[in-house]
């Protein structure tokens, strides 16, 4: 089978030659096209047809293809020898006779033979872990044992299970004194006297060990007697601590009253000042003003009375000069008369003379006064520029002035609102801190009301414990004491002492039990310097007398006053 490759354009002058013949379709069709040319339905010229074989072919696509067909062959000898490597290793990591083989088989080994010893030590450390907190415990509950036989209250019972076994054995020397005595009837008074002092030495010894006991009672009594005496003086300095810091707190407030009155006196104070300086300011503006006025009026009369002067100075250069001017004509009247007098006297020569003398005269007094009058206006003028520049200075300046009161005024005002602002922080500022002064007050006292609240909780709860504990200790011991007790009895012994002993409540006591104080049985003193405990002995006719007195009781209990 020939493959076909069509290209566009004909690269040469090729024919199909009889070794490479067309397909029969071709064939078929060449037949038909007859000598109108080689052209398929398609379009395509045949001779522009070139026809390759299945191998150029496949030469050409490797040609095209070369470089991805190479990469891919290496990525499939790549992935065979990473598939050959794994092999491998999956064989050789089982083998038993490598090296490889031969450590792992060391290291689990070793890995066992640890896991194995660490469990042993784990073994062992549990067991001794064991082995010591039993050693603690036992060591725990002897110390316990120890400290509970040292308590007052178990002493007094050992000491009451001594009595008793003193009791049981003075029982039995008693009895053997008396078979001694049978057996020793008729036998020699030396030894009969023997017996007796060794007798006489055990009742001394008795009566010692009695005394003792006695004492250390007494010793006891004394010590818990000057202990409610410490309580009740600790008591009473509670008190008078209490007592000392509410005259405390009574004399802060106190003095914060006081504090507050001057600082409002202050306040008080410091607006009459300001509201004096205020006062004072308008006033002085006021009076500033007057003044001010008074030098403009003042002004405007100089300016008055310089213009009065002034048009009466020029009123008396007018007329001073209209009499000088008069003089002059009088002077020349007389002098034209003197002359006329003369001229008739002397040759007729002598008028032109006189008439040139006249005009000359006449013309020089024109010049004269046409010179004043221009000077006498100049002066004018320029006292008139100098008014005007006076009044206009005068005005400027009264501007300048206005100007400057009007910005004193408002630098002034902005003082004052600086100032009341200022005093308005103050004011604010001194309210902020009364106000937190009083809240870090009141803060205090609510700290302080919750801490005694605190500390009464704690104080109850404190012996609301104490309470619960007391009546473990209250149970144990009774417990311990049943068991000694019934012991006692079963040995034949007298347990009339480990029942005194034993009775419910703390204290050595013979007064009632006190529920609300842990059950303690206080000892109720005579008020004589004797000092001895109250009788504790009661009989039908007190109920009697008290029945008849008082009625029938609420309550049988016994309230320990009277026994």
């Amino acid at each position: 089978m020939a493959t076909t490759v069509m290209h566009g354009r004909r690269r040469g002058k090729e024919r199909a030659t009889p070794e490479m013949p067309f397909p029969p379709e071709m064939q078929m069709q060449g037949t038909k096209m007859g000598q109108g040319g080689m052209i398929l339905p398609n379009g395509t010229d045949i001779r522009d047809v070139t026809i390759l074989s299945k191998t150029e072919w496949n030469r050409i696509q490797q040609e095209l293809h070369k470089r991805q067909i190479q990469e891919e062959r290496m990525r499939r000898m790549r992935e065979e020898k990473e598939n050959r490597k794994q092999m491998s290793k999956e064989m050789v990591q089982h083998w038993g006779n490598t090296i490889a083989g031969t450590r792992t088989r060391k290291l689990e080994a070793r890995k066992l033979r640890e896991q194995k010893e660490e469990e042993e030590k784990q073994a062992i450390d549990l067991e001794e872990a064991r082995f010591q907190a039993q050693k603690r415990k036992e060591a725990i509950e002897k110390a316990k044992t120890q400290q509970y036989y040292q308590t007052d209250r178990v002493k007094n019972f050992h000491s009451a299970l001594m009595l008793t076994e003193v009791l049981k054995e003075r029982e039995a020397q008693i009895e053997l004194k008396r078979l001694q005595e049978k057996a020793s009837e008729g036998k020699d008074a030396e030894w009969l006297q023997l017996a007796k002092r060794e007798h006489e030495t055990a009742i001394l010894q008795d009566q010692e060990k009695a005394r003792q006991r006695i004492d250390a009672t007494k010793t006891n009594q004394r010590f818990l007697t000057a202990q409610i005496q410490e309580h009740m003086k600790e008591r009473h300095e509670e008190v008078e601590e209490d007592r000392r810091e509410g005259e405390e707190l009574q004399k802060l407030a106190v003095q914060f009253h006081i504090e507050k009155e001057r600082l409002d006196n202050i306040k008080r104070d410091e607006k009459l000042q300001m509201m004096k300086d205020n006062m004072s300011q308008i006033n002085d503006r006021q009076m500033i003003k007057k003044v001010m006025e008074q030098q403009e009026d003042e002004e405007d009369e100089e300016c008055r009375i310089f213009a009065a002067a002034k048009r009466k100075m020029m009123k008396l250069r007018a007329e001073k000069e209209q009499q000088i001017h008069e003089e002059k004509q009088r002077n020349l009247e007389k002098i034209r008369e003197k002359l006329a007098a003369q001229l008739q006297q002397k040759a007729s020569d002598e008028d032109e003379r006189i008439r040139r003398a006249v005009e000359e005269a006449e013309e020089k007094r024109a010049k004269e006064e046409a010179e004043k009058e221009a000077k006498m206006r100049k002066d004018m003028e320029e006292s008139a520029k100098h008014r005007n520049k006076q009044m206009a200075e005068a005005e400027k300046k009264k501007k300048e002035e206005r100007r400057q009161e009007l910005e004193m005024v408002r630098i002034r005002q902005a003082a004052d609102e600086i100032f009341r602002r200022n005093e308005e922080e103050k004011r604010q500022r001194r309210r902020e801190d009364a106000v937190g002064l009083s809240n870090f007050h009141q803060d205090q006292v609510n700290l302080r009301r919750q801490k005694e609240e605190e500390a009464v909780q704690e104080k109850l709860a404190l012996d609301k414990a104490n309470q619960a504990l007391l009546a473990v200790e209250e149970d144990q011991f009774q417990e311990y004491a049943g068991r000694v007790i019934e012991h006692c009895e079963k040995g034949g012994r007298n347990v009339y002492p480990l029942r005194k002993a034993a009775q419910t409540g703390a204290g050595g006591g013979k007064g009632p039990v006190f529920e609300g104080k842990g059950g303690i049985r206080p000892s109720y003193m005579v008020s004589d310097k004797s000092g001895k405990q109250m009788p504790h002995y009661q009989r039908d006719s007190t109920e009697e007398t008290k029945e008849s007195i008082y009625g029938p009781a609420k309550s049988k209990k016994r309230l320990g006053f009277v026994w």
